[in-house]
């Protein structure tokens, strides 16, 4: 990995208006600044575009017909510059050093070419815990992939190389698409890497994403 990364982070948005300045300057806000900031628009039929453009001209907006969330993501790689690609969910927010602490945690392994974290719940306004069964780890995880999904995509990191390798999500699945990616990538590292230490899926422990379930009150900010 280079002394300066670069990471593109790309936003798929559809009719979140209300969430989306929120989502946008916990990325403007962060400790280690992307190289670009993409927000693809699945065609809202809200005034998302237009808050968008008024309040974070800097970012790349693009506009398509609604197709879905693989889609707009896969779009958002497409016009990605960086060697390293963010995503972030439009009801989501990161703390402001959520890409710092990736970088930092993928210094200690070079060869690892995906990090995610953990995150903060919250419902209607409180903070909940997740079950243990939806706990996070690192290493080779495939097995504990296969009961449910283990990685959000608004905590990954990834090195663009594994887009070019496992292609990126699937626009013909209507739901799962993210965790069809995860088990194809960890099948594959899985495979490829046991027991070799650096090649697995690495691991950043602290909480740095804020994730609302329910779409219910505002929480508080991430600091």
């Amino acid at each position: 990995m280079s002394s300066m990364p670069s990471v593109s982070v790309v936003v798929p948005t559809f009719n979140r208006a209300h969430l989306i300045n929120r989502a946008l300057q916990s990325v403007v806000s962060q400790t280690y600044t992307p190289l670009d900031l993409i927000v693809v628009d699945d065609g809202s039929t809200d005034d998302t575009c237009e808050r968008v453009r008024t309040d974070y001209p800097e970012v790349t907006l693009l506009s398509q017909s609604n197709q879905g969330v693989s889609a707009a993501r896969n779009r958002g790689l497409s016009v990605a510059q960086g060697d390293w690609i963010a995503f972030l969910d439009s009801d989501d927010t990161w703390c402001e050093s959520k890409i710092e602490q990736q970088l930092q945690a993928l210094t200690k392994e070079p060869q690892s070419l995906i990090c995610h974290t953990d995150e903060i719940w919250i419902r209607n306004g409180v903070r909940v815990n997740p079950m243990n069964k939806h706990l996070k780890s690192g290493g080779n995880i495939f097995e504990q992939c296969l009961p449910r999904c283990v990685i959000s995509p608004s905590s990954v990191l990834l090195h663009r190389s594994v887009f070019e390798e496992f292609g990126g999500f699937d626009e013909e699945l209507p739901a799962c698409e993210d965790y069809d990616l995860w088990l194809r990538l960890c099948a594959k590292l899985g495979h490829l890497f046991a027991g070799k230490a650096g090649c697995e899926v690495r691991w950043a422990r602290r909480p740095v994403v804020e994730k609302i379930l329910g779409h219910g009150p505002i929480p508080y900010c991430l600091t």
